[in-house]
């Protein structure tokens, strides 16, 4: 479903990731993990078109979508849910929704949003509040909402677990494996390596913007090198 081959993107004259190849599969949960600063959102930005790669091609659904725009990406299948959430803060939970479904046809909407309401019953809940007054967890969960409401193909999570309390964090986990049952595809950045490993068919480590590891979650898992060289969080 995904192919990036070569993948170098930079700021400036810095490159946050050099060479970069990776793929997901149609039904994969694919995890990349990594330090703070090995470039992982960059790699999540450049896939979705929010930056433009100095170098090397992103294929989608065997289509080049190397540098293509955001909101053809989403038309096309492909969906981010951002690192911060990045909810309309002034807008109610329908209406963040709402905008989430955008792309489809407007028969479909509806039943769509019965569906990604039946995944978050506390959204149900908070319909007519304004999303800035939901707490963290809520928030997230509007986020990745938000997203599915697109009905993507290609489901892209960028740090879903951050700053939220443990309870909250299992809910997140327990998501992502509710997708993965589901068959969809997804791509999630995360910090917490051992979670993600848990719960990935396969996943890559990123290191100062290149890939040094890659295998199934539970290879990974296995390997005890692997925390403190190249992910840096200490012993699973």
């Amino acid at each position: 479903m995904l192919e990036v081959n070569g993948l170098t993107t930079k700021y400036g004259s810095i490159s946050a990731l050099r060479d970069v190849s990776l793929s997901v599969g149609v039904g994969e949960v694919v995890g990349l993990i990594g330090p703070n600063g090995a470039g992982k959102t960059t790699l999540l930005g450049s896939i979705a078109g929010l930056l433009t790669p100095s170098s090397g091609s992103v294929a989608f659904l065997d289509d080049d979508a190397t540098g293509v725009a955001p909101d053809k990406l989403l038309k096309a299948g492909l969906a981010l849910v951002p690192e911060h959430r990045r909810i309309f803060v002034d807008l109610t939970v329908a209406e963040n929704l709402r905008i989430g479904g955008i792309t489809l046809p407007k028969a479909e909407r509806p039943e769509q949003l019965d569906a990604v309401a039946d995944l978050f019953p506390v959204l149900r809940t908070k319909w007519d509040t304004q999303a800035g007054f939901l707490s963290g967890g809520e928030a997230q969960q509007l986020a990745i909402a938000r997203a599915l409401m697109s009905k993507p193909k290609l489901l892209m999570m960028d740090e879903p677990s951050l700053g939220l309390s443990p309870l909250l964090v299992d809910m997140v986990f327990d998501l992502i494996g509710t997708l993965r049952d589901q068959g969809r595809t997804i791509l999630v950045v995360e910090q917490n390596a051992t979670r993600m490993l848990a719960v990935s068919d396969r996943a890559y480590v990123l290191r100062s913007g290149q890939v040094v590891a890659d295998g199934t979650g539970q290879e990974l898992l296995d390997r005890t090198d692997l925390f403190d060289t190249f992910v840096g969080g200490g012993t699973p």
